[in-house]
């Protein structure tokens, strides 16, 4: 019996999202049941096709109407809301709507390199330009600013003098998809996350 209903929140490629599908796909607690994404060209509504799970394409103005999101959610029985590569500020109804129940994954090691607008290749141009010798990640529960909630889980990677942006994108690609789904299996399960 399925306990625990995800909802993945995507705006790009959707790389985690894939690996999250694949790690609860015979999961007897946890399913992944709706991608939702602000993006229509978004890869990952492609990869959501492929694990068969359903997905949702909205606006700004819709992700700020509770009445339509809270209705999917509802629709869907989400108990848990996973951001994986999703640009938006959630709104502060559905962080109230899910109290936390609602997890990101950040590519620097925070409260470095986070806030408005630090995402993607510019955190990692960021942490390069600032001469870092290690980065990481950082998975954190969604409160009402960016990248702020209480952290869940970090690791980290050494930054050789040769990497630049795109490398170090490589590695920190790697570490989400190593620890991502085990980090929110030990949330929703309520364990703590091992590393």
């Amino acid at each position: 019996m399925i306990k625990y209903k995800i909802a993945i929140f995507a705006s790009g490629s959707g790389s985690n999202a894939e690996e999250i599908f694949k790690y609860f796909s015979d999961s007897d607690s946890v399913n992944v049941v709706l991608l939702l994404t602000n993006n229509p060209s978004a890869y990952a509504i492609t990869r959501a096709q492929r694990h068969g799970i359903a997905y949702k394409i909205f606006d700004k103005p819709m992700l700020m109407d509770s009445g339509v999101m809270l209705k999917w959610l509802t629709e869907y029985d989400i108990t848990h809301i996973v951001l994986a590569g999703f640009m938006w500020l959630i709104p502060d109804y559905l962080v109230k709507s899910f109290p936390n129940r609602i997890i990101n994954i950040h590519p620097a090691l925070l409260p470095k390199y986070g806030g408005k607008g630090m995402y993607g290749s510019k955190v990692h141009e960021a942490v390069k330009n600032a001469g870092e010798t290690e980065t990481g990640i950082t998975i954190h529960v969604v409160n009402e600013k960016y990248d702020d909630g209480a952290i869940l889980f970090q690791t980290k990677c050494k930054i050789e003098p040769s990497d630049d942006a795109e490398s170090i994108a490589e590695k920190i690609h790697r570490l989400e998809h190593a620890s991502y789904p085990k980090v929110i299996e030990s949330w929703i399960i309520g364990e703590r996350a091992r590393d």
